[in-house]
């Protein structure tokens, strides 16, 4: 249940949805086909929803398509269960023994699986199940492989995590990252036949004690998916022997039972969960794509602000007016940052907000509005003459002042329009700790007298 209080959280906080439509996703009474409703509606709310940018889509394409095969997965009732492990465990022998026949390549070589393949499990009762086979996880200069493993794992119902020993430490440190990703896991014991009945139950005994809290005792199972092949004495009639070699019947029949208790119990759970998990998943990294944008929007904002006030400052003779339109264009960003961030303020919010943060930059940074008002007084003095020699310094330091008031607006904004824990004193005063001031205001000047050289 968890998992869907988590997609809730993610999705409603970045969208702004309101409770009444959250409750559309809150669990009702536990059943398989009402989870499966569940994860269908949180699917197509995902796929469908209209507004999220479209330089998000573009930028999560294959996680739309992959959400968009997810979800046609689930519409039709299939069950994927994926096999992980090293290289010759066994793992394409496991899933031709479960299906009788050979669909997956085995070879005495490393590596023989280089890509996910899959095929349909028919003895299963409801037809839909469909088995795959991985890349092995410790595959040399293998690192695409093992990330599509890891891939498969993360989108698979149920995962056998499979082995033919003692698991090692990569092997236990994979089992955390699948069990991170995957619903249900089931660790399978191959190539059991090597073993004598002693060394089977010490290694049982192992594994039970290093899967713990990962694994549960009953899902803990050993096969025999292709024994070794064995020398058999054949005698004829006339009492002739001969020698030949023979592989005997694959075991897999325990597996196979357990993995028939789980689907009829836990099916449709499973493929529900396991499609809110990768909803979740999906969530998070949409809230990245989106707030990465919006940063990137809003530095946009903040630095086309930051010149035309700077511009404005430096070429204004009058000293009061230009004090006014500072105010005035500080005022403009706020509310278009608000436009960003999806939260939108009147001009009256955007007031009451520069006025906030006017007071802790009063406080926090109050020499630099006393330059700013020196080199104000000295074009009065002047009568403009001295506009030239001052816009530089007076544009930057305005430049500057309008760059921390929109990383503080913006901040406000990011918070779902909060200052936070600290307030806005702690916003703003984070805010200069982070800036290089000297760096900030050449920046300021540089691109000031850029756009004034015509003008001067």
């Amino acid at each position: 249940m968890k998992i869907w209080k988590r997609v809730q959280s993610v999705y409603s906080n970045w969208l702004g949805r309101d409770s009444e439509a959250m409750k559309a996703l809150e669990p009702q009474p536990a059943n398989g086909d009402g989870h499966l409703a569940l994860a269908r509606e949180s699917l197509r709310e995902l796929l469908d929803d209209q507004r999220v940018p479209p330089p998000v889509r573009a930028a999560l394409a294959e996680e739309y398509r992959q959400l968009q095969v997810l979800l046609e997965k689930i519409e039709h009732g299939h069950i994927h269960i994926a096999v992980f492990g090293r290289v010759s465990v066994g793992k394409s022998a496991l899933l031709n023994a479960l299906l009788g026949e050979t669909r997956f390549s085995t070879s005495p070589l490393h590596g023989e699986t280089t890509r996910a393949t899959h095929a349909r499990w028919q003895e299963y009762d409801a037809g839909g199940v469909f088995l795959i086979d991985t890349p092995g996880i410790n595959e040399v200069s293998g690192e695409t492989r093992e990330q599509l493993a890891h891939d498969v794992a993360s989108r698979s119902d149920l995962v056998m995590f499979v082995v033919d020993g003692d698991i090692t430490d990569t092997e236990l440190k994979a089992l955390r990252q699948v069990k991170g990703a995957a619903q249900r896991l089931v660790l399978v014991l191959n190539k059991i036949d090597r073993y004598t009945q002693a060394d089977r139950k010490l290694l049982l005994e192992t594994l039970r004690r290093r899967s713990a809290g990962l694994i549960q005792p009953q899902d803990i199972l050993t096969v025999a998916a292709q024994p070794a092949e064995r020398i058999v004495i054949l005698v004829d009639a006339e009492g002739n022997e001969t020698e030949t070699r023979r592989r005997p019947p694959a075991d897999v029949t325990a597996l196979r039972e357990r993995i028939w208790d789980i689907l009829k119990a836990e099916g449709k759970t499973m493929a529900a969960l396991n499609a809110g998990l990768f909803a979740g998943r999906f969530s998070d990294r949409l809230t990245r794509e989106i707030v990465v944008i919006r940063r990137g929007l809003a530095d946009k904002v903040v630095r086309k602000y930051c010149l035309a006030k700077g511009v404005a400052v430096a070429l204004n003779p009058i000293p009061v007016a230009d004090i006014l339109a500072a105010v005035a264009t500080d005022a403009a960003m706020i509310v278009h940052l608000g436009r960003v961030y999806g939260l939108p303020i009147n001009r009256v919010e955007a007031g009451a907000l520069l006025k906030t943060i006017f007071t802790q930059l009063a406080f926090l940074m109050g020499t630099v509005w006393v330059m700013n008002l020196v080199a104000a007084a000295l074009k009065g003095i002047s009568l403009g003459l001295s506009t030239v020699v001052t816009a530089g310094a007076q544009g930057a330091v305005a430049w500057y002042g309008t760059y921390v008031v929109g990383r503080a607006a913006e901040q406000y904004f990011a918070q779902g329009k909060s200052w936070g824990e600290g307030g806005p004193k702690r916003v703003v005063q984070d805010i200069l700790d982070s800036l290089d001031r000297e760096s900030l205001l050449a920046q300021a000047r540089d691109d000031i007298l850029a756009r004034l050289k015509p003008l001067l």
